[in-house]
């Protein structure tokens, strides 16, 4: 017997993912504090839209995006990425 039957099925619909992925920004012009380098025309932003080879390593405090920066650079310039914590 289940405790709440009406929302047996709608348990299965929620998507897998945490919400911190889920809410994670996907494009650049998303990311909101970190213009001074991914603004239009800042080195950041050129090298990630030039679609060459590159490395680079982002260094600061937790929470403050590096992840997420890595991984949108690493998918718009069609590269791998490699996460050494």
């Amino acid at each position: 017997m289940e405790l709440f039957p009406e929302f047996q099925d709608k348990a299965n619909d929620f998507p897998p993912a945490p919400l911190a992925d889920r809410m994670r920004p996907r494009e650049l012009k998303d990311l909101i504090g970190q213009t001074n380098l991914i603004g239009k025309g800042k080195p950041l932003y050129k090298l990630i839209t030039g679609k060459s080879n590159f490395s680079f390593i982002l260094w600061g405090p937790p929470d403050s995006g590096k992840t997420t920066i890595a991984r949108l650079a690493a998918r718009i310039s069609e590269n791998d990425f490699i996460c050494d914590e």
